[in-house]
């Protein structure tokens, strides 16, 4: 490949992450703006974003498939399946927030029936299931926990973590990941009689 078509190509690839991003700050605020609005975002004209994507729905799919591949990398950047759990959860969690506050448009239509995300999504579910039975065999979760609902509790911990929007990743893995595995209680948890 000479080397005018690798400039060609990054400046390519440049042009579709700035339409990709703006794309994505302007249908957070919007969800019904423009391809005008988000050529207008990105700094692009309207017909350069058409030349890439051929309709709206177009430019979402390449949206939710962008940061598909972005919260897979989160994932396995954090090594979930070879690092101490409580660091691999830590770690899994800040880089999830990441994608999932940077994304949020795109993540939030991310299941659908993509079967490539809907692949993605299965594998970080599958490694997620992996990661509490390490923590729960390690004795960072108690033997009585059913892994299964701890990683739904998790789950919802970092959706709702996700939506502030205005929080620094670490310092909300840190919080997410002490809630779950201290709760919210001063000391012991309730038995059903009281």
């Amino acid at each position: 490949m000479s080397e005018t078509t690798k400039a060609l190509r990054s400046d390519a690839e440049r042009t579709v992450r700035a339409i990709l991003e703006a794309a994505e700050r302007v249908l957070s605020r919007n969800p019904s703006a423009s391809m005008e609005q988000i050529a207008e975002a990105a700094g692009v004209a309207r017909t350069t974003v058409h030349r890439r994507f051929a309709s709206r729905d177009a430019l979402v799919a390449a949206m939710t498939a962008w940061a598909t591949r972005r919260f897979a990398e989160a994932v396995d950047a954090a090594h979930p399946e070879t690092t101490p759990p409580v660091v691999a959860l830590y770690q899994v969690t800040a880089n999830v927030l990441r994608v999932k506050i940077d994304w949020g448009f795109a993540m939030s239509r991310a299941v659908s029936a993509d079967p490539e995300a809907a692949k993605v999504h299965a594998d970080a579910e599958a490694r997620c299931d992996r990661l509490f039975r390490r923590a729960q065999a390690a004795g960072v979760l108690r033997a009585d926990v059913d892994p299964s609902w701890a990683r739904r509790v998790y789950y919802a911990l970092i959706h709702e973590s996700a939506q502030s929007r205005d929080g620094d990743p670490d310092a909300l893995a840190a919080r997410l990941v002490d809630t779950l595995l201290r709760g919210v209680g001063p000391g012991p948890g309730l038995t059903a009689a009281g």
